[in-house]
């Protein structure tokens, strides 16, 4: 018999979008932990710039008076899903966000607004081009937070280049600031930081408590109704990266540094199944000083090429669409790191992108560093980069004809809607023609793994027999993505997130 030092009928392990489960438990008259294995709440929710939720026919877009229907929106979802998951666990996510933001909404710390954002497959069946399936938290004045204010992760700059943190919190910031502070207002609910699940404690096949490494010693939790595994992904893990076979660098992630899997360790040792496991979000980032490869997006010009000088994608589709075009090319030798953007001087030396994620600093740092290049030819150009000048003038010449006929007969860059979102709606075709001509460095970067245990349509970890196992739950990346291998649309992974740990604790309190 295990003698435990604590009890409490829900424990949520990690504070990103799996605050949702936390806060329906509380909100339902349970006892709840969090434990949040580093010491800042949030997760990589709390680097989200958006911080919204891709829910069709969700009570905000109905107000906007939105004509979509969730069987449209499910005949996308599955159209680009396809088989890879389960059809009841596809039509649970698609049809389950109007629900969840409907009871938030009825709590006045919670309050959403629409933000445009085309779905991500725009030929699929039943897109939307319009962006009306996707929300976003109103901002929040960090002020709201009292103490807890200095507990909550990020921004990314804040994090990684010492940017003060703001004064007015947007994005997943906004949303984890809401979560903390309705929580903060029931007496049941601890919140614990520098605290990792590490084990599962089974009893005749059931889950009931858990092992919390905290920096006094290991604790010993009861858990009386449930624990859900909402501890994010395992890509900052470069070990379980390489025996899962997940493409790319521990340093070029967008997790934050807990992301280590240890949910995921915990679960498999308790005899949960897996899936996806070689699978992440993936982006094209930035190369900055540092090494670390950054996601980048809302490029307003340059085209990229690979080592040998051609172009290579569409680089103005949406990011874990262009991340995996880079990764195929990356197993077939047809593609190196680093990959190049190559543009003019129409705008400066500085890069063509709006939107860092992490912001550049001074451009001497990328020069010394060898990441960006300037020259007055490109036959120069091509020179610091070390690709076959003829290949890169070829590549740019052909690029720049297509851009005077109004077609990207290569790879349709401006087809679909996505393509267009940064551009006012007009093709984002801009011809490379005014010296001097610059370079910036490339890498792969990723929004966290997606790969992890496997769940049926109420959040239950299922174990390697196929059957639940009792008293376990997951949601977030530490559960295997309902989207499979695509990336149907903007705020897939925080809306799956926090619904599906909400759907956790319903699946509790029904039992």
């Amino acid at each position: 018999m295990v003698d435990f030092d604590d009890e409490v009928d829900v424990l949520v392990a990690g504070s990103g979008g799996g605050l949702a489960g936390a806060y329906t438990a509380a909100r339902e008259g349970l006892s709840v932990a969090v434990v949040e294995a580093t010491d800042k709440f949030g997760g990589t929710t709390a680097y989200s710039g958006g911080g919204g939720v891709w829910f069709p026919c969700n009570p905000v877009l109905e107000r906007a008076g939105t004509d979509d229907t969730l069987d449209d929106a499910l005949t996308y979802f599955r159209a680009v899903v396809g088989d890879r998951t389960l059809r009841e666990l596809q039509e649970t996510y698609v049809r389950g966000g109007r629900d969840l933001i409907e009871y938030l909404e009825s709590d006045e710390h919670f309050e959403f607004q629409m933000f445009p954002w085309p779905d991500y497959f725009g030929a699929a069946p039943k897109a939307r081009l319009d962006g009306q399936r996707h929300i976003v938290p109103v901002p929040l004045p960090a002020a709201e937070l009292g103490e807890l204010r200095e507990h909550l992760r990020g921004p990314l700059d804040t994090d990684r280049l010492g940017a003060p943190p703001p004064d007015v919190l947007i994005g997943g910031q906004a949303l984890i600031g809401r979560f903390l502070r309705a929580l903060s207002g029931y007496p049941q609910v601890r919140l614990h930081r520098n605290a990792a699940l590490v084990e599962l404690i089974v009893e005749d096949g059931a889950v009931v408590g858990a092992r919390v490494e905290r920096p006094s010693g290991t604790t010993a939790i009861r858990v009386w109704r449930g624990v859900v595994l909402a501890a994010g992904g395992f890509e900052g893990n470069e070990d379980m990266r390489r025996h899962y076979g997940v493409p790319g660098d521990t340093r070029d992630t967008m997790g934050p540094p807990g992301n280590q899997g240890r949910a995921h360790q915990a679960g498999i040792a308790a005899g949960a199944d897996t899936d996806l496991m070689d699978q992440a979000w993936w982006s094209p980032g930035l190369t900055h000083p540092d090494g670390r490869s950054a996601f980048a997006l809302w490029f307003t010009g340059g085209i990229f090429v690979a080592q040998d000088g051609n172009r290579f994608v569409n680089e103005s589709t949406p990011y874990d669409r262009l991340g995996r075009a880079a990764i195929e090319r990356l197993r077939d030798g047809t593609l190196t790191l680093p990959f190049w953007m190559i543009y003019d001087d129409r705008d400066g030396a500085i890069p063509p992108i709006q939107a860092t994620n992490v912001s550049m600093v001074e451009s001497e740092k990328y020069e010394a560093a060898g990441l960006w290049h300037t020259a007055d030819t490109l036959e120069e150009l091509a020179a610091a980069l070390g690709v076959p000048a003829a290949n890169l003038v070829a590549t740019v010449e052909r690029f720049n004809a297509m851009v005077a006929a109004g077609a990207d007969t290569d790879f349709g860059r401006g087809d679909e809607a996505y393509d267009r979102a940064f551009s006012q709606g007009e093709l984002p075709l801009v011809p490379i023609e005014r010296p001097p001509f610059h370079a910036a460095a490339f890498g792969l970067s990723d929004l966290g793994t997606k790969g992890g245990l496997r769940t049926d349509t109420a959040a239950r970890v299922l174990g390697r027999d196929g059957a639940p196992i009792p008293g376990l739950y997951a949601a977030g990346n530490t559960m295997a993505a309902v989207s499979g291998t695509a990336y149907p649309g903007g705020g897939n992974p925080i809306g799956a997130s926090m619904l599906f740990s909400h759907l956790a604790v319903r699946d509790m309190l029904a039992r």
